[in-house]
Protein backbone atom coordinates (compact mmCIF):
# COMPACT_ATOMS: atom_id res chain seq x y z
CA UNK A 1 0.00 0.00 0.00
CA UNK A 2 0.72 3.71 -0.45
CA UNK A 3 -0.15 6.17 2.06
CA UNK A 4 -0.23 9.74 1.70
CA UNK A 5 1.23 11.37 4.71
CA UNK A 6 0.45 15.32 4.80
CA UNK A 7 0.42 17.95 7.80
CA UNK A 8 -0.55 21.37 8.21
CA UNK A 9 -2.24 22.52 5.18
CA UNK A 10 -3.30 25.97 7.01
CA UNK A 11 -6.07 26.94 4.94
CA UNK A 12 -4.20 26.69 1.51
CA UNK A 13 -6.08 25.01 -1.26
CA UNK A 14 -3.73 25.84 -3.83
CA UNK A 15 -1.00 23.84 -2.10
CA UNK A 16 -3.11 20.86 -1.38
CA UNK A 17 -4.42 20.22 -4.30
CA UNK A 18 -0.39 20.39 -5.77
CA UNK A 19 0.22 17.78 -3.21
CA UNK A 20 -2.84 15.91 -3.86
CA UNK A 21 -2.02 15.78 -7.48
CA UNK A 22 1.54 15.10 -7.02
CA UNK A 23 1.08 12.17 -5.09
CA UNK A 24 -1.45 10.61 -7.71
CA UNK A 25 -3.54 7.43 -6.73
CA UNK A 26 -2.95 6.45 -3.33
CA UNK A 27 -4.77 3.73 -1.11
CA UNK A 28 -4.95 6.01 2.28
CA UNK A 29 -4.24 9.60 3.31
CA UNK A 30 -3.03 10.73 6.87
CA UNK A 31 -3.74 13.84 7.55
CA UNK A 32 -1.75 15.33 10.60
CA UNK A 33 -4.07 17.97 11.57
CA UNK A 34 -4.41 21.91 11.65
CA UNK A 35 -6.03 21.91 8.27
CA UNK A 36 -6.85 25.89 9.06
CA UNK A 37 -5.40 28.47 10.48
CA UNK A 38 -3.02 31.50 7.97
CA UNK A 39 -4.37 30.65 5.10
CA UNK A 40 -7.67 31.98 2.86
CA UNK A 41 -9.22 29.04 2.07
CA UNK A 42 -10.23 27.10 5.21
CA UNK A 43 -13.68 25.81 4.18
CA UNK A 44 -12.53 24.20 0.93
CA UNK A 45 -9.62 22.74 2.22
CA UNK A 46 -11.83 21.02 4.67
CA UNK A 47 -14.16 19.70 2.29
CA UNK A 48 -11.65 18.98 -0.05
CA UNK A 49 -9.45 16.79 3.15
CA UNK A 50 -12.96 15.74 4.12
CA UNK A 51 -13.60 13.87 0.61
CA UNK A 52 -10.81 11.86 0.68
CA UNK A 53 -10.89 8.16 0.74
CA UNK A 54 -9.45 6.08 3.70
CA UNK A 55 -8.90 9.01 5.55
CA UNK A 56 -7.25 9.18 8.90
CA UNK A 57 -7.55 13.00 10.35
CA UNK A 58 -5.91 14.37 13.78
CA UNK A 59 -6.54 17.28 15.13
CA UNK A 60 -3.77 20.25 15.11
CA UNK A 61 -4.02 23.03 17.65
CA UNK A 62 -5.29 25.81 15.01
CA UNK A 63 -8.23 23.27 14.48
CA UNK A 64 -8.66 23.16 18.32
CA UNK A 65 -8.71 26.75 18.57
CA UNK A 66 -10.84 27.63 15.84
CA UNK A 67 -13.56 25.43 17.29
CA UNK A 68 -13.19 26.66 20.86
CA UNK A 69 -11.02 24.01 22.71
CA UNK A 70 -7.74 25.77 22.80
CA UNK A 71 -7.93 29.21 24.46
CA UNK A 72 -7.02 32.20 21.80
CA UNK A 73 -4.15 33.33 24.60
CA UNK A 74 -2.21 30.52 23.57
CA UNK A 75 -1.73 32.20 19.72
CA UNK A 76 0.36 35.51 19.11
CA UNK A 77 -1.96 38.57 17.86
CA UNK A 78 -1.51 37.83 13.98
CA UNK A 79 -2.78 34.02 14.13
CA UNK A 80 -5.68 35.12 16.89
CA UNK A 81 -6.77 37.29 13.82
CA UNK A 82 -6.45 35.06 11.62
CA UNK A 83 -8.60 32.24 13.62
CA UNK A 84 -11.09 35.02 14.21
CA UNK A 85 -11.75 35.24 10.79
CA UNK A 86 -11.38 31.52 9.78
CA UNK A 87 -14.24 30.71 11.94
CA UNK A 88 -16.10 33.26 10.81
CA UNK A 89 -16.00 31.12 7.09
CA UNK A 90 -16.27 27.77 8.72
CA UNK A 91 -19.81 26.30 8.04
CA UNK A 92 -21.36 24.90 10.52
CA UNK A 93 -20.45 21.20 9.23
CA UNK A 94 -17.19 21.98 9.11
CA UNK A 95 -16.35 22.83 12.43
CA UNK A 96 -18.16 19.84 14.02
CA UNK A 97 -15.83 17.61 11.88
CA UNK A 98 -12.85 19.66 13.11
CA UNK A 99 -14.45 19.74 16.73
CA UNK A 100 -14.78 15.42 16.76
CA UNK A 101 -11.46 15.06 15.99
CA UNK A 102 -8.43 14.17 18.14
CA UNK A 103 -5.13 15.01 18.23
CA UNK A 104 -3.86 11.27 18.51
CA UNK A 105 -4.70 8.13 17.32
CA UNK A 106 -2.61 4.37 17.08
CA UNK A 107 -3.58 2.72 13.85
CA UNK A 108 -2.66 -1.06 15.13
CA UNK A 109 -2.72 -2.60 11.93
CA UNK A 110 0.32 -0.46 10.90
CA UNK A 111 1.81 -0.56 14.63
CA UNK A 112 2.40 3.34 14.44
CA UNK A 113 1.04 6.32 16.57
CA UNK A 114 -0.40 9.68 14.68
CA UNK A 115 -0.13 12.72 17.06
CA UNK A 116 0.13 16.55 15.77
CA UNK A 117 2.66 18.07 18.60
CA UNK A 118 4.39 15.36 20.72
CA UNK A 119 2.87 12.32 22.78
CA UNK A 120 3.44 14.41 26.12
CA UNK A 121 1.67 17.52 24.70
CA UNK A 122 -0.26 16.24 21.03
CA UNK A 123 -1.75 19.41 20.19
CA UNK A 124 0.69 21.85 22.20
CA UNK A 125 4.19 20.92 22.15
CA UNK A 126 7.09 20.92 19.09
CA UNK A 127 9.39 18.30 18.33
CA UNK A 128 12.36 20.47 17.26
CA UNK A 129 15.39 18.82 19.30
CA UNK A 130 16.80 15.42 19.79
CA UNK A 131 15.99 16.25 23.65
CA UNK A 132 12.39 16.40 23.29
CA UNK A 133 12.06 13.91 20.99
CA UNK A 134 13.48 11.95 23.33
CA UNK A 135 10.58 11.96 25.79
CA UNK A 136 8.30 11.46 23.09
CA UNK A 137 9.68 8.52 21.95
CA UNK A 138 10.36 6.61 25.67
CA UNK A 139 6.32 7.22 25.56
CA UNK A 140 5.61 5.51 22.22
CA UNK A 141 4.03 2.23 22.53
CA UNK A 142 3.94 1.18 18.91
CA UNK A 143 7.24 0.72 16.74
CA UNK A 144 7.26 4.10 15.04
CA UNK A 145 5.48 7.11 14.93
CA UNK A 146 4.35 10.48 12.80
CA UNK A 147 3.85 13.98 13.74
CA UNK A 148 3.09 17.35 12.71
CA UNK A 149 3.19 21.09 13.69
CA UNK A 150 6.56 22.23 13.42
CA UNK A 151 6.27 22.57 9.67
CA UNK A 152 9.83 20.80 9.16
CA UNK A 153 10.73 17.95 7.53
CA UNK A 154 12.16 15.72 10.09
CA UNK A 155 13.12 12.20 11.44
CA UNK A 156 13.80 11.02 14.96
CA UNK A 157 15.34 7.82 15.45
CA UNK A 158 15.96 6.52 18.74
CA UNK A 159 18.45 3.72 18.70
CA UNK A 160 21.51 2.43 21.70
CA UNK A 161 20.09 4.80 23.82
CA UNK A 162 21.20 7.58 21.53
CA UNK A 163 18.52 10.27 19.29
CA UNK A 164 19.45 11.37 15.89
CA UNK A 165 17.59 14.29 14.16
CA UNK A 166 17.84 14.39 10.19
CA UNK A 167 16.18 17.12 7.97
CA UNK A 168 16.11 16.12 4.73
CA UNK A 169 16.78 17.92 1.59
CA UNK A 170 15.78 18.27 -2.00
CA UNK A 171 13.04 17.12 -4.23
CA UNK A 172 12.73 14.09 -3.06
CA UNK A 173 14.34 12.16 -0.28
CA UNK A 174 13.82 8.47 0.70
CA UNK A 175 14.41 6.25 3.89
CA UNK A 176 13.57 3.19 5.72
CA UNK A 177 10.90 3.27 8.16
CA UNK A 178 13.16 2.00 11.46
CA UNK A 179 11.96 0.70 15.13
CA UNK A 180 11.36 3.65 17.28
CA UNK A 181 11.26 6.37 14.66
CA UNK A 182 8.88 9.63 14.66
CA UNK A 183 8.81 10.99 11.41
CA UNK A 184 7.50 14.78 10.46
CA UNK A 185 6.09 14.67 6.65
CA UNK A 186 6.96 18.92 6.63
CA UNK A 187 4.04 21.37 5.83
CA UNK A 188 1.75 21.51 2.85
CA UNK A 189 0.39 25.03 3.48
CA UNK A 190 3.23 26.91 5.62
CA UNK A 191 6.74 25.03 4.88
CA UNK A 192 9.09 26.64 7.65
CA UNK A 193 12.82 24.94 6.46
CA UNK A 194 13.37 27.86 4.13
CA UNK A 195 12.06 25.77 1.21
CA UNK A 196 8.84 27.47 0.24
CA UNK A 197 7.63 24.29 -1.83
CA UNK A 198 4.97 22.30 -0.44
CA UNK A 199 5.98 19.27 1.88
CA UNK A 200 4.15 15.40 2.09
CA UNK A 201 5.56 12.21 2.15
CA UNK A 202 4.33 8.69 1.11
CA UNK A 203 4.53 5.39 3.31
CA UNK A 204 5.06 2.44 1.59
CA UNK A 205 3.65 -0.51 3.91
CA UNK A 206 5.50 -3.28 1.68
CA UNK A 207 8.75 -1.55 1.24
CA UNK A 208 8.54 -0.20 4.57
CA UNK A 209 9.84 3.05 3.16
CA UNK A 210 9.10 6.51 3.84
CA UNK A 211 9.66 9.03 0.74
CA UNK A 212 9.39 12.73 1.03
CA UNK A 213 8.37 15.22 -1.57
CA UNK A 214 8.26 18.97 -1.91
CA UNK A 215 6.00 20.49 -4.70
CA UNK A 216 6.15 23.97 -6.19
CA UNK A 217 2.95 25.77 -6.32
CA UNK A 218 1.22 29.08 -7.06
CA UNK A 219 2.17 30.91 -4.41
CA UNK A 220 1.69 34.43 -5.82
CA UNK A 221 -2.08 33.50 -6.19
CA UNK A 222 -2.29 32.70 -2.36
CA UNK A 223 -0.74 36.02 -1.58
CA UNK A 224 -3.36 37.86 -3.39
CA UNK A 225 -6.07 36.28 -2.00
CA UNK A 226 -4.27 36.53 1.91
CA UNK A 227 -4.27 39.97 1.23
CA UNK A 228 -7.65 40.69 -0.52
CA UNK A 229 -9.41 38.76 2.94
CA UNK A 230 -7.34 41.37 5.16
CA UNK A 231 -6.06 38.67 6.48
CA UNK A 232 -2.59 39.52 8.55
CA UNK A 233 0.08 40.42 5.52
CA UNK A 234 3.18 38.19 7.32
CA UNK A 235 1.23 35.13 6.72
CA UNK A 236 1.09 36.10 3.22
CA UNK A 237 4.93 36.95 2.67
CA UNK A 238 6.78 34.51 4.58
CA UNK A 239 5.06 31.99 1.94
CA UNK A 240 7.40 32.84 -0.71
CA UNK A 241 10.58 32.06 1.76
CA UNK A 242 9.39 28.93 3.51
CA UNK A 243 9.50 30.81 6.63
Amino acid sequence: MRIMVFSDVHGNLTALEAVLQHAGRVDAYWCLGDLVGYGPDPEACVARIRSLPNLVCLQGNHDAAVTGLLPPAWFNADARSSLEWTRKQLSSGALKFLRKLSPLQILPQWDVTLFHGSLLSPLEEYLTSTERARASLEKLRTTWGCFGHTHVPTAFVYEKGRVTMWIPQGAQVSCKVSPRSLFNPGSVGQPRDGDPRASYAIYDTEAQTWTWYRVPYRIKEVQDRIWEAGLPPRHAIRLAYGR
